[in-house]
């Protein structure tokens, strides 16, 4: 984590058929059935569905307690505020100022530091949750990860969450010894701690951060690889659920008053080689790439996007207040419990600079209604698997629903959505090379502008219908308000509010065959 320093070949699936009818506002098309009766006999499960909505959210913020050390004092005494420096109720006043429903605190560690977060971080999220009841506020950690970068471990909110984080971070975070032999950074560590939560009746989830920041080139990885995700994934797939597709730090260009600093790197990404692409990680933004890979083995490996906050760029650091530029929308009713399982099931989509604030994906099998298709399993929203019914090939038609809102923005725009990308993939299976970072089956199966979707006040509305799909394979979804046909290396000095991309997470579809 960054410091306050101020540094600065289409697949098999053919998609042939485009159709842009309008569909409404209700969950489902109107497809002439009694709808009011229909809803008579919703399960528990469906009614729970019909409440969600998208809750904007954070989980990678610093408070005081990423603190800084005194190594004049045997061991180092920890210095308040000498790394992030605001109060955790003042994160969370600004995060519901900038909309959010949720956010994760994740101070990071040192020597002892469980005892500071255990000791003076808990306290001050337990006045926070009292101050800004408006805002749901987990604990967590920012987690020095064995033989990795740093990832975001969030604890399920409940009367042991203290106490859990302070077992994790006392036994497995590779800072927390003291002195240092290193012996805790090896990814036998890791596996050791993933187990060790797995045991857990009710487990954190852990997302890795800023895992390109040290790569050094293109597919060139530094401390975060695709072995280890793969690892870590099938150690504990309900625990170890993603990365942050677009990391934090992303006013790193901004000076206080508002020009812009022409050596600030997008997400502090530094090296020239490797930066930022759109604002995204290159293990997000690359079509076909790492993450499409992941995918690609029919993996639940989820992106999220965060302010990884420690100062904010109004005060000379590099940071966006939480909610100020970068939002993690999950769909879930507004409740501790419902937000965590929705995380961890990818019911996810991802934005920066408010270019979009909901964003509706449905994949139904061709051949029945949609209420037929829904009761029978044959369709399926983000985070979810469509099952093709029966062993032929079947149409699937994909429904999207962007709410792209005519408000300001915090920097005081209203971005616009120019272009909408749907994204195919096929899973193929476990790689053998568990380094492989490619999937050459995903492509771009169509790109859409202003021409093809139906505009109905804030929303975009979109049907495409995929035709003869007969293997398995995923979709997802990004947008963008450029005109670049993929998303760019960030050049140093970019201002990152001319260049916004929204990434929703995939949706799975199951062949019979």
């Amino acid at each position: 984590m960054k410091s306050r320093d101020k540094k600065k070949a289409i697949p098999l699936i053919a998609t042939t058929l485009l159709v842009t009818t309008a569909f409404t506002t209700q969950p489902f098309i109107n497809d002439g059935v009694d709808h009011k009766t229909q809803a008579k006999g919703f399960s528990k499960e469906e009614s729970k569905q019909n409440r969600a909505t998208w809750l904007a959210g954070d989980h990678h913020i610093h408070s005081e307690w990423s603190v800084g050390w005194d190594n004049t004092k045997n061991p180092p005494a920890p210095i308040r505020g000498g790394d992030a420096i605001y109060p955790t109720v003042k994160n969370a006043q600004n995060a519901h100022k900038y909309g959010l429903d949720w956010m994760v605190t994740t101070d990071h560690g040192g020597p002892n530091h469980s005892k500071v977060n255990l000791e003076q971080a808990y306290p001050e999220l337990l006045k926070s949750r009292q101050a800004v009841p408006e805002v749901l506020q987990f604990y967590g950690m920012e987690f020095d990860t064995p033989a990795a970068d740093h990832s975001s471990i969030i604890i399920p909110k409940g009367d042991n969450e203290s106490k859990t984080l302070y077992d994790i971070e006392s036994k497995f975070n590779k800072r927390e010894p003291y002195p240092n032999d290193g012996s805790r950074d090896t990814e036998s560590t890791m596996i050791d701690a993933l187990n060790y939560m797995k045991q857990m009746d009710e487990p954190p989830i852990q997302i890795a951060h800023h895992p390109s920041r040290s790569a050094t080139g293109d597919a060139e990885w530094g401390q975060d690889t695709p072995q280890e995700f793969r690892n870590w994934n099938d150690t504990a797939p309900n625990i170890s659920i993603g990365m942050e597709g677009a990391p934090g730090h992303q006013a790193s260009a901004i000076n206080p008053d508002g020009s812009l600093d022409p050596k600030g790197a997008r997400g502090s990404y530094g090296n020239a080689n490797a930066p930022t692409m759109g604002g995204f990680d290159q293990m997000t933004a690359k079509v076909g790439g790492l993450w499409d890979s992941m995918l690609g083995e029919g993996r639940h490996w989820w992106i999220t996007s965060t302010s990884d906050s420690h100062v904010n760029w109004r005060d000379g650091g590099s940071d966006f207040w939480p909610g100020e530029y970068s939002k993690t929308y999950v769909k879930a009713e507004k409740d501790y419990k419902d937000i965590m399982e929705s995380l961890r099931n990818g019911k996810v989509f991802v934005a920066t600079g408010d270019l979009v604030s909901e964003l509706d994906v449905k994949a139904q099998a061709g051949g029945k209604s949609r209420w037929y298709s829904k009761s029978k399993g044959n369709s399926a929203s983000i985070g979810e698997t469509l099952t093709l019914p029966g062993k032929k090939s079947k149409d699937v038609t994909v429904t999207v629903r962007i709410k792209d809102p005519n408000a300001a923005n915090s920097h005081g725009d209203q971005p616009k959505v120019k272009r909408v990308d749907l994204i195919v993939g096929e899973v193929t299976g476990k790689v053998e090379d568990r380094s492989t970072a490619t999937n050459p089956t995903t492509k771009v199966a169509k790109r859409f502008t202003e021409k093809d979707w139906k505009q109905s006040g804030e929303y975009i509305e979109i049907t495409y219908t995929l035709k003869d799909v007969d293997k398995d394979s995923y979709i997802r979804l990004r947008g963008t308000n450029t005109d670049q046909l993929e998303p760019e290396k960030d050049p140093k000095g970019e201002n990152p509010w001319t260049d916004l991309w929204f990434y929703s997470n995939p949706i799975f579809i199951k062949s019979t065959k």
